[in-house]
C-alpha cells in the first residue's frame, strides 16, 4: 500500500475547504487490504456507484481474469481526517508497449466504469483537487485511460467528467421501472405491439412448456451456462466478431460471481428461458442500489428464434424487476433494436485518456484518437452498415470451432 499525503498540496493553490475534503490517498496493491473502505462505501445508501464496482464482482474478476492478464490491483481510496473513506477508484495496472496504463477493474465485462463516491464529497470536490489527486498517482503509472464513465449517475454528475474527457464510442441505454408492470408495458407498447407479443408467446408455447427461472443450484447453473456459451459462440461467429466469453477463465468467473459465498449475496444474477428441457434464452445481469444492468445474453437459433424468445425473457425479467421494486432497467452499451422496448434512454459515456508522466504524452493522443475516430465511424450510418456487412461475411467465412 502506498500513501500520498495531501497535505503537501500549496496553501496558495489549495482549492477552498470542503464539508468532506480529502486528506490523504492511499494505493492499495490488493484486495484484502482495500476491502474495509471498498465494503464500507457499498454499506451505505449515500454511496454514489454502479453495480460493476461492487467489491465481490470485481475480486471475482480479478482473481479468475485480471490476474491471468497481468493486471495487477492498483485501488486508489480517498480518506479524510478521520479516517472516513470518502472515494474508491478500482483501478488495476497493466503494461501496455512498455508503458504503465491504469484502467477500471473489469474490462469488458464491465458496461459501465466509475469510482465509488459519497455523494457530497462527488458534489463538492472540484476539478483542481481531482488533478491533484491523478498527478500523485505518476509514480505508479504513465497514462490513465478511463473509459466507459457514465456522465451521470443516480441523478448526480460523475466527478471525473471535470478533467479532460471525449465522448464515447457508444451511450448506454437504460429505461425507468415503476412498481406496476402492466401500466408500464401499456406506456412502452401500443395495442398493435402488445397483440404480436402474445402472438408470439402463444407460439413458443406450442412448441412445449415454456418456463422462466433464475439459475441458483450447481446443476441448474451449469445447465444455463453451457446454453449460453454454445448460443454465445455462434452468434458472435455469425456477426464476425471476437467473442470475449471464449476467453480462458470467464467461465470460471461467472460460475464464482453467480454462487453466494459467505451469507453474501451473489453478484450476478442468472436467467433462463426454457422450452421443456430446451434452454431457448438466457440473461446474466447484476443488480445494486435500485437498478438492474443486463452483462450478457443469448438465444438458441433456428425454429425457436422466430418466436423472440430473447424478447420474452426480457419481458419477464422486467416483470421481475417491478415486482421487486428497482426503479432503472439497462441494457448495457451499443444501440441494439430489441433494446428500444424497455430501454429507450441514451446514457452518454465519456473517456479520459490522462498521461501522467512524460512517457505517457504521445499515446494518450493516439489513444484519444483512435477512440475519436471510431466514435466518428459509427455515426456514419452507412460507413458502419458497411464495416457491419464485412464482419458479417467474415463470419460466415471462419471455420466453425
Amino acid at each position: 500500500m502506498n500513501v500520498v499525503a495531501l497535505r503537501a498540496f500549496p496553501e496558495e493553490t489549495r482549492p477552498a475547504p470542503i464539508d468532506c475534503h480529502v486528506d490523504e490517498v492511499a494505493v492499495f496493491d490488493n484486495f484484502a487490504a482495500a476491502e474495509a473502505p471498498w465494503r464500507a462505501l457499498e454499506a451505505t445508501n449515500c454511496t454514489l456507484a454502479t453495480p460493476y464496482q461492487g467489491y465481490d464482482f470485481l475480486n471475482h474478476w480479478q482473481a479468475h481474469l485480471g490476474a491471468a492478464a497481468g493486471i495487477r490491483p492498483a485501488i486508489v481510496a480517498g480518506f479524510n481526517q478521520s479516517g472516513r473513506p470518502l472515494f474508491l477508484w478500482p483501478l488495476g495496472l497493466r503494461r501496455l508497449a512498455g508503458l504503465r496504463v491504469l484502467e477500471f477493474l473489469g474490462g469488458k465485462h464491465a458496461n459501465f466504469n466509475m469510482g465509488l463516491w459519497q455523494r457530497d464529497v462527488a458534489a463538492a470536490i472540484d476539478a483542481p483537487e481531482l488533478r491533484f489527486i491523478t498527478r500523485r498517482l505518476a509514480e505508479h503509472a504513465d497514462l490513465m485511460m478511463l473509459t466507459a464513465q457514465p456522465l451521470t449517475w443516480g441523478g448526480t454528475t460523475n466527478p471525473m467528467a471535470q478533467l479532460r474527457h471525449q465522448r464515447s464510442p457508444n451511450h448506454g441505454f437504460s429505461g425507468a421501472l415503476i412498481p406496476d408492470f402492466e401500466a408500464l408495458i401499456r406506456v412502452r407498447t401500443n395495442s398493435a405491439t402488445r397483440k404480436k407479443m402474445r402472438k408470439k408467446e402463444r407460439g413458443l408455447a406450442d412448441m412445449g412448456e415454456v418456463r422462466f427461472e433464475r439459475a441458483t443450484g450447481a446443476r441448474q447453473v451449469h445447465r444455463v451456462l453451457d446454453a449460453f456459451f454454445k448460443q454465445k459462440s455462434a452468434r458472435m461467429r455469425q456477426l464476425g466478431l471476437p467473442d470475449v466469453f471464449a476467453a480462458p477463465g470467464v467461465r470460471r468467473f461467472i460460475e464464482a460471481a453467480v454462487e453466494s459465498k459467505d451469507g453474501r449475496t451473489a453478484p450476478i444474477e442468472l436467467y433462463a428461458l426454457s422450452v421443456d428441457d430446451m434452454v431457448v434464452a438466457t440473461m446474466g445481469g447484476i443488480a445494486a442500489r435500485g437498478r438492474f444492468c443486463a452483462m450478457f445474453n443469448s438465444i438458441q437459433p433456428g425454429r425457436y428464434a422466430a418466436e423472440s424468445p430473447g424478447e420474452q425473457l426480457i419481458v419477464r425479467l422486467v416483470r421481475t424487476c417491478c415486482e421487486r421494486g428497482l426503479d432503472t432497467f439497462d441494457l448495457g452499451v451499443g444501440q441494439s433494436r430489441y433494446k428500444h422496448l424497455f430501454c429507450e434512454d441514451a446514457e452518454p459515456l465519456f473517456d479520459s485518456y490522462l498521461p501522467l508522466t512524460g512517457a505517457g504524452q504521445l499515446p494518450a493522443l493516439a489513444f484519444s484518437a483512435a477512440a475519436a475516430g471510431k466514435r466518428a465511424l459509427k455515426q456514419h450510418p452507412a460507413l458502419w452498415s458497411a464495416v457491419r456487412t464485412v464482419r458479417r461475411m467474415r463470419g460466415r467465412l471462419a471455420p466453425a470451432i
